[in-house]
């Protein structure tokens, strides 16, 4: 993967900079699709936006930031072909691109810390899809 879309709303700035920065030092293409502002926002609207991408695009991955990540894993989850996942630790990032080809990883700025967030995102950045015996359950994922 070669392009990360990315967003937040208001409880997410700081982190999503400087994930955005880390990334683009690692080489990534970034699509900020998030706000700049500090004033409240409603993180559904920047989680459809950045999952709609995602799903479209069909190569790209995604990283969405909030306060806690929940809130935007759940909104994105909407979206016919996202799997959003909350990760808040390095295995969860790796086991949930492996074993469910999650293609968004939601953040929390208000429960992980920079330097783990970082490595959160290089875990999730660089692990693949095992596919395999995987891939039948994840094809169960989407509404019959």
């Amino acid at each position: 993967m070669s392009r990360f879309f990315i967003a937040n709303d208001h409880a997410g700035l700081s982190l999503k900079g400087a994930v955005v920065e880390h990334l683009v030092a690692r080489g990534y293409e970034v699509v900020d699709l998030g706000t700049d502002q500090s004033t409240s926002t409603d993180y559904p609207d920047y989680a459809r936006a950045l999952a709609n991408k995602v799903a479209a695009d069909g190569t790209a991955l995604g990283i969405l930031v909030c306060g806690t990540g929940q809130g935007m894993a759940m909104a994105a989850n909407r979206v016919k072909g996202v799997r959003a996942a909350v990760c808040s630790d390095t295995f969860s990032a790796r086991a949930t691109r492996s074993h469910n080809n999650a293609n968004v990883l939601c953040l929390g700025q208000r429960v992980v810390g920079l330097g783990v967030a970082l490595e959160i995102v290089d875990a999730f950045a660089v692990t693949t899809f095992e596919g395999g015996r995987h891939a039948a359950r994840v094809a169960k994922f989407d509404p019959v």
